[in-house]
Parts: structure tokens; C-alpha cells; sequence
């Protein structure tokens, strides 16, 4: 197995969301179709995505503060929260937020299955409006903000860091734009092989590009880390990077 590729679940439904042509892409939406095949798309789209969880999760384990809430925000199936179960203190509470009820019905199965043994609120809500975050140690943001407005974003980060305990962290994992335009061409080329690899056809790739054209809106890993400070984060510091994507931990004084 080449590096970056993994090993798809052959449980899992398998995404063939793009696999016939479409006359006329629409915009991404995380509706009842991707939920059912949502793991296998994202662990065939998100380079290293095991390891990341992995990350997450011991991340979190050392933040995470007894009697405090851990937050997933943009949660869909829930991998991230059972991952981070078998790791965090007693007395915590997830909460879990997606704008999608399909995503959140799927997650509620998966949590019930694996058998979740913390107390968890889903809860849905739009990050572009009105959401709660309060007793946080731990936020969690995996491949979310890229979805959100970029005229919203700041907002979004800013209620996250209100919401979270002196000590608490923001934990975000994003696709991201090279800081130099030289090598965007590349790392995009280099991510496309990584899909080929994980048997995603030519016009699967096309497709799903171009229904993600104004719906994922990437920053660069600097761009993230100014609003992040703007937000009142005083530390922040990368813990994954992989040609356009990119994972950072921001801590609240």
C-alpha cells in the first residue's frame, strides 16, 4: 500500500455518489444519499483520515477537563466522537452539532452501536446562525469551517472561543491553500493521485470538484491561524500537515 492510501472498510456503503454523469453538477449537500456513504467517501478523500482521528482523539484526552463539555461541531456520522470516548477523563459530556438531521440520525446509530458510554446531546443547529457552545474544555472543528461562509467564519470562531474554560482548545482540521501560489497546481495534483489511488474514476474527481466549487472555500494555514489569534486564541500550533491539508490545536488563556 502507497503512503497516503488507505484500506477502505468493505462495511462500509461505498460511495459512489459521482460514479454516473451528471448533466448539470449541483452544489455539495450533506443530505440522506451522503450520509449513507459518508465514511467510505470521507476516508477515501481525506488523506491519512484514520490517523487524524487518532490525533484528534489523544488530543483531547489531554485538554479535556472533568465536569466540562467536548464539542463536535459540523459532528455528521460521529467518528470523531467515538473516537475520543475511549480517551477522555470521566465526567465529560459530548455535545455534538450538525446542520444535518440525516447526519445526525446516522451519527446517533453509529454512537448506539459502538456503545457510547458518555451521556451526548445532537443537536441541529447551522453554524451560520444561532449555536451554543458553554462549559467547553474541548472543540472540535474536522473539516467544518471549510464549509462555512467566509464572511462568517470569524463570528463562528468567536463564539467557539467564548464558549470554552480558561485552558480550553480549539482543535481544527482543515483543506487548505499553499501560503505560495507556486504550489497549489501541485499539492491539488498530488491530492487527485491520492484519490485515483483510493479508485475514485476521472469524472468521480470532476464531478465532486465542481459541485464543492462554492460550497468549500479553503484558506491558507496562515489566514486560519490570524483569525484564530483574532479570535482570542494566544496559542496555536500545527499538529498535522499534509501537502493541502492541515490540523491545528489553539489554546484559550
Amino acid at each position: 500500500m502507497m503512503a497516503g492510501e488507505i484500506e477502505t472498510n468493505p462495511k462500509l456503503s461505498k460511495d459512489e455518489f459521482f460514479k454516473e454523469e451528471i448533466k448539470k453538477v449541483s452544489d455539495f449537500k450533506f443530505g440522506s444519499k451522503v450520509a449513507g456513504v459518508f465514511d467510505d467517501m470521507v476516508s477515501r478523500s481525506v488523506p491519512y483520515y484514520g490517523e487524524m482521528q487518532r490525533m484528534i482523539a489523544e488530543l483531547t484526552a489531554d485538554h479535556a477537563i472533568e465536569g466540562t463539555n467536548v464539542y463536535d461541531l459540523g459532528c455528521s456520522t460521529g467518528t470523531t466522537m467515538i473516537g475520543m470516548n475511549t480517551m477522555v477523563p470521566d465526567n465529560i459530556r459530548f455535545v455534538g452539532i450538525d446542520e444535518s438531521q440525516d447526519m445526525l440520525n446516522k451519527c446517533d446509530q453509529k454512537l448506539k452501536e459502538a456503545g457510547f458510554t458518555r451521556p451526548y446531546d445532537l443537536i441541529t443547529a447551522n453554524l451560520h446562525e444561532e449555536f451554543k457552545v458553554e462549559n467547553a474544555s474541548v472543540a472540535v472543528l474536522c473539516l467544518t469551517l471549510q464549509f462555512i461562509r467566509p464572511i462568517c467564519r470569524e463570528k463562528v470562531l468567536k463564539k467557539v472561543f467564548e464558549g470554552l474554560v480558561p485552558g480550553g482548545v480549539l482543535i481544527l482540521v482543515e483543506k487548505i491553500l499553499a501560503e505560495e501560489s507556486l504550489f497549489n497546481r501541485n499539492f491539488i495534483k498530488y491530492y487527485y493521485d491520492m484519490k485515483r489511488r483510493n479508485n475514485y474514476s476521472e469524472m468521480e474527481i470532476s464531478q465532486k470538484r465542481e459541485a464543492l466549487e462554492n460550497v468549500l472555500i479553503p484558506y491558507k494555514s496562515s489566514e486560519n491561524v490570524l483569525m484564530l489569534r483574532d479570535a482570542g486564541f494566544s496559542h496555536c500550533e500545527v499538529f498535522f500537515k499534509w501537502y493541502n491539508f492541515t490540523g491545528i490545536i489553539a489554546v484559550k488563556n
